[in-house]
């Protein structure tokens, strides 16, 4: 059976930049995977072509970052994760600040910039241990921006503190926390996530932390794992409820997408291959059009398809991931040098430039087309 085309009325509305609703989203889902290609890439076009200087239609970005799992220990126990242990557990462990100084001071030596930091849902540190690292690494290294504690982790540490989330996400801040990451999202159901992460927050709970820390002005990313045991309705929610906090904030920089990583996790779900992650990154790209950025997922897909995601709506290429320990876990254990990614953004036929979290460049000027 041959695809049908993507809807006549959709397709006039994304090449015009005009918004499309969650019922045309659900038709073009069944377009052919070339043409919801095309129309991500014109997308992707009338969001980044005016960006540095005119020439954002040819470059695509990427951070050297690093990872930084500062515990192990998470009460939350989420089917899909095989990172996790129990404080019973021999090998948990809580990094110090020599151990963090470490990695970060390696990151630095090849030309990093910031670190994604989170943990696990630990019950046994207090406000103190965060804002004690957060103040230390803010001192000893004020180039490096703190990306950390995900949203389930924010909530997690207002019941821990007894504080409100407000005050907690605040006082993180002032001590030097410089954005937030979207880990945690998964898909943004209630009924998906009371099957996969029963313990972890809720939906509203997300969004909620999203919400006050933009208004504080802590810029976030957007994330979405599919290709378990949700359905494509569950995904548009997801982007609706995306797209409805983003024209109410402005604060998300970016939205990644993945598909669910089964080795090893408790989770039992037919998993996605990579035209299907190809197909929700092109989706997505269409209907986010409030959205500035979105960051191909080559450290599940592979390079090649990272590569490939350029060309369905993705003008970024993510990080360097110098160290990675949760999805490896679960069977993704891909890996790229600097020199690397920036061969197959090369090669994809765009300029590849450093970035920042906010998506300045911060390497080799980009002229203006007038070469001035």
């Amino acid at each position: 059976m041959i695809a049908p085309l993507a809807p006549s009325i959709a397709r006039q509305k994304i090449l015009a930049g005009d918004r499309i609703s969650p019922d045309e989203l659900k038709e073009l889902y069944y377009a052919p995977l070339p043409e919801l290609g095309e129309l991500a890439h014109a997308r992707r076009l009338q969001k980044k072509a005016p960006a540095f200087g005119g020439r954002g239609d040819r470059i695509v970005t990427y951070i050297v970052d690093r990872n930084i799992n500062y515990t192990n220990v998470c009460n939350v126990y989420c089917k899909f994760c095989n990172f996790y242990r129990t404080e019973k557990d021999a090998d948990h462990y809580v990094l110090t600040h020599d151990e963090i100084d470490a990695k970060i001071d390696e990151l630095i030596a090849v030309g990093g910039t910031q670190i994604l930091m989170q943990g696990g849902h630990h019950p046994g540190l207090g406000i103190d241990f965060y804002l004690d690292l957060l103040h230390h690494l803010r001192a000893k290294y004020p180039g490096i921006n703190v990306h950390g504690f995900s949203p389930p982790e924010f909530n997690h540490f207002s019941e821990v503190f007894g504080l409100p989330l407000e005050e907690v996400i605040a006082r993180f801040k002032e001590a030097g926390l410089g954005s937030i990451p979207g880990g945690g999202g998964e898909i943004l159901v209630n009924r998906i996530r009371e099957r996969i992460s029963p313990l972890k927050c809720d939906a509203d709970a997300w969004l909620r932390v999203m919400e006050i820390a933009h208004g504080l002005g802590l810029n976030s990313s957007a994330t979405m794992m599919f290709g378990h045991v949700e359905s494509l309705d569950d995904r548009i929610e997801h982007l609706v409820r995306l797209r409805d906090i983003q024209d109410r904030t402005g604060g998300f920089t970016a939205f990644i997408c993945w598909t669910f990583q089964a080795e090893g996790t408790v989770l039992k779900a037919e998993t996605a291959g990579p035209y299907e992650y190809l197909r929700m990154q092109a989706l997505a790209r269409i209907f986010l059009d409030n959205f500035d950025n979105i960051q191909a997922s080559w450290v599940t897909q592979g390079p090649r398809i990272g590569q490939l995601a350029l060309q369905f709506g993705a003008n970024d290429f993510g990080s360097l991931m110098m160290e990675e320990n949760v999805v490896s876990q679960a069977g993704a254990s891909f890996r790229l040098t600097v020199d690397e990614i920036r061969h197959l953004i090369a090669e994809a036929g765009f300029e590849p430039h450093q970035r920042d979290n906010w998506y300045q460049l911060i390497d080799t000027p980009v002229p203006s087309p007038t070469g001035g």
